[in-house]
């Protein structure tokens, strides 16, 4: 797999686990900055140019969940997860709330540099489409030439695998899509069975797009299958919601949540 350098934080209270991120990374030819709570990762995310952020959980200033907020709200740089924490809920909780990937303690140096790998790739290829294409369903508008999406005339900010997984949709409306043909189509063929990073997409999309997540109008569930596109014509104008008219469920919420939009239709 070819390499590609970059400057990476990582950001874990253990010094360990700081020693063998940045030991392991450096000999991948990345430049590794190193945050051991929750306030000093924050500042150094605002003051670097960054390509990608290591996320442990457990912080002794902060909540890992509540840092991946307020990292969400300024930056869509690529975020992995490490965390020791390896239930269905935290997993799912934390690709809900904006994390790329999500890696369980302990893992190897090639299973993290493989991770990284995969996430930069994802990132780095999503250049413009080389098509001048547009989709309108009501007051929601999607430029694939510019890759922007707005809602009654404001912007939504999508991440850019956000943004491939709706124009992966959309363009074909009313045709099913597969779990593995969406998976292995933007996030590439080792991702092809890891359905939960799949969901976790669709679940944040849905949030940004829908009037009600768990009663989706525009991208149907296909239980067991996969996903689909609302037609253009089943869709009315007042049906889909004004910008920031939901605001996101709190962690506690998310995985209840999250089972509901996932059950529905």
């Amino acid at each position: 797999m070819t390499r590609t350098s970059g400057n990476i934080l990582a950001i874990d209270d253990e010094p360990a686990i700081l020693r063998f991120l940045q030991t392991n990374l450096q000999l991948a030819n990345y430049t590794v900055y190193t945050a051991n709570c929750g306030t000093d990762g924050l500042n150094l995310a605002h003051e670097t140019m960054l390509d990608l952020i290591l996320l442990d959980l457990g912080l002794p200033d902060m909540d890992g969940l509540q840092l991946l907020t307020r990292l969400r709200r300024r930056s869509g740089v690529p975020i992995i997860i490490i965390s020791a924490r390896d239930d269905e809920q935290s997993i799912v909780t934390g690709l809900n709330q904006g994390a790329d990937d999500y890696l369980v303690k302990p893992f190897s140096g090639r299973a993290l540099q493989a991770r990284i790998e995969a996430v930069l790739r994802r990132y780095r290829t999503a250049a413009p489409i080389a098509e001048h294409t547009s989709y309108q369903y009501g007051p929601l508008f999607v430029d694939i030439a510019s890759r922007t999406v707005t809602l009654n005339g404001s912007a939504i900010n999508l991440t850019p695998i956000e943004f491939e997984l709706l124009v992966e949709l959309i363009r074909a409306p009313g045709r099913v899509r597969l779990h593995s043909d969406l998976l292995t189509t933007i996030w590439g063929p080792e991702y092809r069975d890891d359905v939960t990073v799949l969901r976790a997409s669709i679940y944040r999309l849905r949030h940004k797009i829908e009037p009600d997540p768990s009663k989706p109008i525009l991208i149907r569930t296909e239980s067991g299958i996969g996903y689909s596109f609302a037609q253009p014509d089943s869709v009315s104008s007042s049906a889909l919601p004004a910008p920031g008219s939901s605001e996101p469920l709190p962690p506690s919420q998310i995985a209840s949540h999250y089972a509901l939009a996932e059950s529905a239709m």
